[in-house]
């Protein structure tokens, strides 16, 4: 792409969106600032994970998440896309282990509030909607602003969340910046908090704190695509008495999603 055209696709998001592209600017400077940080991931991260959440290892939930993985692999290919990296412009849908991070948290933890930012297609969103719905409680509230510079990806977004799953799901249209402030004040406590949206530092940083202010005894947060800056570190480090743990991703060498447990 020229950048005459990256230009212009940007003036035409300023035109339509003027205060989330406001929003996006100072992210954007951040970047220029950041640098990748040096993580060892733990190769035990399900099983501590499981034993924050006070649930069985081996887990007996697991491989069932393998079978709505081929789900929404297949449905998304009948709707002609493609399941995977860069497949929402230069965004991604979720992989297998943060799948199955979510999958295992939502199922065992059986929280009645889930909160996400950042949908693109809805993988993580309809693995949390499937497991609410087998616990029969909870409910999702989605942040996301629909691709800024694509707007013909924005048909696609929740395109993996069919009508069935909407009971449970309320979709808020928007950046995390504008409106994840007001969202946790509406609902006073979270349970369970997927980060998956913008992934500057100055953005992860922002929501993590957020949320922790709302976070339950016992709550979680997963954390994804930490690899590229200091983030996370800085905000394990900066909270101690959190349990922090960083996990690979199951696809691609020296990439991390990140876990957070606030004590009981």
């Amino acid at each position: 792409m020229t950048k005459r055209s990256k230009f212009g696709k940007f003036l035409r998001a300023v035109i339509a969106t003027p205060i989330e592209a406001a929003l996006y600017i100072p992210e954007r400077i951040s970047m220029r600032h950041e640098c990748h940080a040096s993580y060892e991931s733990d190769p035990n991260w399900e099983v501590r994970l499981h034993r924050c959440l006070g649930a069985p290892w081996p887990c007996p939930e697991r491989t069932k998440l393998d079978v709505l993985w081929r789900d929404i692999a297949s449905e998304l290919q009948t709707q002609g896309l493609r399941l995977g990296r860069q497949t929402y412009g230069e965004y991604s849908d979720a992989e297998i282990s943060l799948a199955r991070a979510v999958w295992c948290s939502v199922l065992h933890q059986r929280p009645s509030v889930v909160v996400e930012t950042g949908v693109a297609r809805g993988v993580t969103s309809r693995i949390v909607l499937e497991a609410l719905n087998r616990n029969d409680r909870g409910h999702l509230w989605s942040i996301d602003l629909p691709h800024p510079f694509e707007k013909n990806l924005h048909a696609q977004t929740g395109a993996a969340v069919p009508d069935s799953h909407r009971r449970r799901w309320s979709y808020i249209e928007g950046s995390s910046r504008r409106r994840l402030p007001a969202l946790l004040r509406s609902l006073a406590q979270v349970d369970l908090f997927i980060h998956d949206s913008l992934h500057t530092a100055r953005n992860m940083r922002f929501e993590m704190e957020q949320t922790l202010n709302a976070l339950a005894p016992g709550g979680i947060m997963i954390v994804d695509d930490i690899s590229t800056h200091q983030a996370f570190a800085n905000f394990a480090q900066d909270f101690p008495s959190l349990e922090t743990i960083v996990c690979p991703h199951s696809d691609r060498a020296g990439s991390f999603f990140g876990l957070v447990h606030k004590p009981a």
